[in-house]
Formats: C-alpha cells, structure tokens, sequence
C-alpha cells in the first residue's frame, strides 16, 4: 500500500471509530456555537492584522483579478475548488450519521467530477444531487461537543477552540495533500483559491465599511452562520435567541 494512502487511512480509521462510539453513545444533541470571547483583546489584534494585510495585498489583488477575468471564469474555478474538495463533505456526512446524504453526496462528486469535466461544470445540481458543506469542526458538534470560546485566526478568521484544531483533520482528507507538487506548485494552487474567494466577497465590503464595529459584526455573523451549517439550515429558535443574549466577553 503506499506511504500516501497509510497517510490517510489511520486518521480516518480513528476518525471513523469515533464516530461509531459517540453515536452508538447517544451523543445527538449538537454542541453549541456561541459569541463567547474571553481572548477580544488578542482577536482583535489579530483582526487588524488581517484587514491591514487585506487592504494592502488581498483586496487590491482580488479586484485586478475580477477587472481581467470574466464572471463565467471566476464562477468555474469556484465550482473546481468545490469539487475537489467535495471528499471532505463527503466523510463527514458518514461521521455524522448521514449515510444517505453521504451516498448522494459521493454520486454528487462522481457527477461533477466526469461530466462536469472536474467540476468545471455544475451537473449535479439539476439532477437532484444537491450541494452540501460539511467540515471537521461541524462533525465534532453534531458529536455534542460545544465550541468553546471564539478565536479570530492570523489569515483564516472566524473560528472557535472547537473548529480551530479540526483544520488539521479537513487537511488529511483533502485531497490537494496527496497530490505530488512541489510546495511553491502547491502554495500557488490554495493561494489561487483563496483569492478567487475573496474576489466574490467584494461586494459585501460595502455592507461591512457600514458597520460601527466591524470586528463584532463578523464575530456574530460568523457564529450565527456556523449554527446554520451544522443543523443543516435548520436550527432550532431557542438556540439563535440564546446566541443573541449571550454576553460578548
């Protein structure tokens, strides 16, 4: 068996033992996210790292890329990037006791990954087999474990103690990390990524330059958002209503 393929396997085979345990266990009600921010001072020291990193480099490079590049284009490499990320959606839907949304998710990729010419081409979608997001941190609450207190991440944002450390799983199951590239090749193709993601973020700059405190708006909307995605949009009142009034420390 190859180096690469041992690579993979253990984590999932621990993964996938967990799993098995924790729903075998009764562990169904999924861990809360909250606004919870006892590190604000280093956070938004953090932010401002960011947005003046953003402002500098990021933002000007993402609207040189949106003046030469049609929204046809930008609109393909997304979907590219989806696809090729789509195996992590996928073992999580199994991790969280999804079969049936992991079967079609899996028929999803299959799809997009042949006729969709790589995922090129979205043909998945008119036939039924409809987009899912699924990560790491997102198993770990459908598991019960809450999100612990709010980090803000050099780079990456809005995260959690929870979600933070599962960028480490979501790494092992992408499939980018089994590619043979040289590490310049492989910077290259996640800058590539994160670049056309900030190109489609551009026009939501405006609502936020609106804003009184930038930092707290994407504090909330990050957590409210995360709440959507592990309960599948769908999650119940009582837990938004309960974010809403908790206390931003």
């Amino acid at each position: 068996m190859p180096a690469s393929l041992k690579t993979l396997l253990a984590p999932l085979r621990l993964l996938g033992l967990l799993g098995v345990l924790l729903i075998a266990s009764g562990c169904a009600t999924p861990g809360r996210t909250t606004t919870n921010d006892p590190l604000q001072g280093v956070n938004r020291a953090v932010y401002k790292f960011n947005d003046t990193l953003d402002r500098a480099a990021v933002k000007p490079a993402a609207k040189g890329y949106r003046a030469i590049t049609p929204r046809w284009f930008r609109a393909g490499v997304s979907r590219f990037f989806s696809n090729v990320l789509y195996p992590t959606t996928i073992i999580n839907q199994f991790l969280q006791g999804k079969p049936g949304l992991g079967l079609k998710d899996t028929g999803r990729f299959l799809v997009n990954t042949t006729i969709g010419i790589g995922g090129l081409l979205d043909v998945a979608t008119p036939i039924g087999l409809e987009s899912h997001d699924e990560d790491f941190g997102q198993t770990l609450a459908v598991w019960g474990i809450g999100s612990g207190p709010y980090i803000y991440l050099p780079v990456f944002g809005s995260s959690s103690l929870r979600d933070a450390p599962s960028r480490i799983i979501d790494f092992f199951t992408d499939p980018l990390t089994y590619v043979d590239l040289s590490t310049s090749a492989s910077l290259g193709i996640r800058a590539f990524d994160l670049l056309n993601a900030r190109t489609e973020l551009l026009s939501v700059d405006s609502t936020l330059q609106n804003t009184f405190d930038q930092y707290g708006f994407i504090r909330d909307a990050w957590a409210q958002n995360r709440e959507f995605e592990i309960y599948d949009g769908d999650p119940p009142p009582e837990t938004l209503e309960d974010l809403e009034e908790e206390p931003a420390k």
